[in-house]
């Protein structure tokens, strides 16, 4: 009954690929490398410049990222102590009732 069941197969499919055949090269021609062009001198862009207002809001938005993401963290791991506990509960309340069971024979 818990045997593994393989089928067997008679007969090969018969379907055979013959092997690719490398093609001659000879007509190919190498190709040679040419000079590349000269790209135009790049313009110095300047760099973020931020104003007392602007840092404040980003720090601000920074803090306030740093704030969102600990609370959804704080709230996962809450979560995972409660499932916890209550699978805990579960353990404590079945061992009892087994415990019960087996005494009573």
């Amino acid at each position: 009954m818990f045997r593994p069941r393989v089928p067997v197969n008679p007969l090969p499919a018969g379907l055979v690929t013959p092997l690719v055949q490398p093609v001659p090269t000879a007509d190919i021609e190498p190709h040679t490398a040419t000079q590349p062009t000269p790209l135009a001198p790049r313009v110095q862009v300047p760099a973020v410049r931020l104003t007392p207002t602007g840092l404040v809001a980003v720090v601000a938005g920074g803090a306030g990222l740093v704030l969102v993401v600990g609370a959804v963290l704080v709230s996962m791991l809450l979560a995972v102590a409660v499932s916890a506990a209550s699978v805990a509960v579960c353990a404590v309340v079945l061992r009892s009732l087994l415990n019960a069971e087996h005494n009573r024979h």
